[in-house]
């Protein structure tokens, strides 16, 4: 199965990588973090009661998914957040918010109806 979005298709694979990396609530405040601009592995390992292996663990993980970029800067691995998938991420729960609200809709007529 496909799932369309307006300016993009995300496949069903695509869209287990996202939802497995966003279970987690370190990946989801590395992403955070990574969106508010660009920052070094080391800087993200401070934030975290974890080895520094285990924060490149969890980058690992949010890359895979598309949530985030990863590349050299000097000696250094710097990690940068992709809105655009985070925003195709969004869309997707819009879309299953919607079709949520129309049943609700739909149930509360019935009971209106009694």
């Amino acid at each position: 199965m496909v799932v369309h979005d307006a300016d993009a298709r995300l496949t069903d694979d695509e869209v287990d990588l996202i939802f497995h990396a966003l279970a987690d609530a370190t990946r989801r405040d590395i992403l955070r973090r990574t969106l508010d601009g660009e920052v070094s592995v080391s800087h993200l390992a401070a934030f975290y009661d974890m080895s520094f292996a285990g924060v490149q663990k969890h980058v690992a993980v949010l890359e895979g998914a598309g949530l985030v970029t990863k590349h050299p800067h000097g000696r250094e691995r710097r990690v940068r957040g992709n809105p655009e998938k985070v925003k195709r991420a969004q869309e997707l729960l819009g879309r299953y918010e919607d079709i949520w609200r129309g049943r609700i809709s739909r149930l509360d007529a019935l009971l209106a109806d009694d």
